[in-house]
């Protein structure tokens, strides 16, 4: 007997994570640049540390909210105010264990075995396969791409639904391609998902990360309360604490309970502490969050002068996030060319095969670092290049 066939089919068939694959393969190597995860080089800012340790020194370390301290709720409350000009009662936030969590949750109360998940690709793999170990089914659709940089078909959307659709999941600004949905296709998608009552999985966790004017546009902008959309967001990447695995929910306050009842049976709830700190982020890290925008926007544009000046990569700018989605004239196959740049170029990228549909030529570069890191690393790279 075979063991892991006891397991149940979804378990089985989740895939190994293309990026992790090229991490494991490189993580040792002395003087590798890392470029491949979707992370930043700073450490949590100590405003947001001292607060957590000032709680884990006052004992929260009981059992506590469910759904999050109230104090976090409505700190949320009050970065929905400031950034995006609503306001919403702390009933409407779920404080998760991650916005990998978030995610998990949203498919739970929305998909289950043999239904249908309909998401943008190129995506960050873990939404398909959260899905499908869900039991759930993931369709994607691919963003076009053209001189004019990636685009969303919203037709090709809408040809991909059927009977069994229950969802649409749109990461806006996109990671990995940085594709950012104007206001304008936020609305035809919200009427084919009001059209065909359908829920929308909005994850918009780099909507702070735009390089136009302001934040990215937001279902927020345009939708009513009664809209069936799920808003799933991440401390991660705001206020540097990706290992602090905090994330929320942004629902009607109708479906309280039902999430609550969802982290019960999943996490119990986010360490106290630890949500102090999330606190001290949204109330005190808005400065930070300016700073942060600022230094990708100038990393982005270094990697992407030397980059293009090579010739052989090919790109659009992204307007949102903090990746570089490229391809290289000649490479076909990038998971081996991520392999061999980790060896020839002691770079780190992430694979495209990784981002499923649409991205298999691609390479993702992760430029939310230091500038001369990035200098060297994109020098590298362009070294690296002339060789294929």
């Amino acid at each position: 007997m075979i063991l892991s066939e006891t397991l149940r089919a979804e378990a089985r068939a989740a895939p190994e994570s293309g990026i992790v694959a090229v991490v494991n393969h490189g993580r040792l190597r002395e003087g590798l640049i890392p470029l491949w995860a979707g992370e930043g080089d700073l450490p949590t800012p100590s405003f947001i540390s001292d607060a957590a340790a000032g709680g884990l020194a006052n004992g929260e370390t009981f059992y506590t909210w469910q759904k999050g301290i109230p104090e976090l709720r409505q700190a949320l409350a009050r970065y929905y105010a400031r950034h995006f000009g609503q306001r919403f009662a702390e009933e409407e936030f779920i404080v998760t264990g991650s916005g990998m969590h978030a995610i998990q949750l949203a498919i739970d109360a929305i998909a289950g075995s043999g239904d249908e998940v309909v998401y943008l690709s190129p995506a960050w793999p873990n939404f398909a396969a959260a899905a499908g170990v869900a039991g759930a089914v993931p369709v994607p659709v691919t963003l076009d791409q053209s001189g004019n940089g990636w685009s969303c078909d919203v037709d090709k959307i809408a040809a991909a639904i059927t009977p069994r659709t229950k969802a649409l999941f749109i990461n806006t600004p996109s990671n990995p391609t940085g594709w950012t949905a104007d206001k304008e296709t936020l609305q035809a998608i919200l009427d084919l998902a009001r059209t065909k009552k359908l829920w929308i999985i909005a994850d918009e966790i780099y909507a702070l990360f735009h390089y136009g004017h302001g934040r990215a546009p937001s279902f927020l902008d345009i939708a009513t309360a009664e809209d069936r959309i799920l808003f799933v967001n991440s401390f991660s990447k705001n206020w540097a604490m990706t290992g602090w695995r905090v994330g929320w929910i942004k629902t009607h306050p109708a479906l309280q309970q039902v999430f609550e009842n969802l982290i019960q049976y999943s996490t119990s709830g986010v360490a106290q502490f630890m949500q102090r700190g999330a606190v001290a982020a949204l109330d005190e890290g808005d400065g930070f969050i300016v700073e942060q925008v600022e230094r990708a926007r100038a990393a982005r544009d270094l990697v992407c002068d030397i980059l293009g000046a090579t010739g052989k990569a090919r790109f659009t700018v992204p307007q949102g996030a903090f990746y570089l989605f490229f391809t290289v004239d000649g490479i076909t196959d990038s998971r081996a060319a991520a392999f061999d740049i980790v060896d020839n170029a002691n770079v780190g990228l992430a694979p495209g095969t990784a981002f499923g549909p649409g991205g298999e030529a691609f390479l993702r570069l992760c430029f939310h670092r230091r500038l001369d890191q990035l200098e060297e690393a994109a020098n590298r790279l362009a070294k690296w290049m002339k060789t294929v």
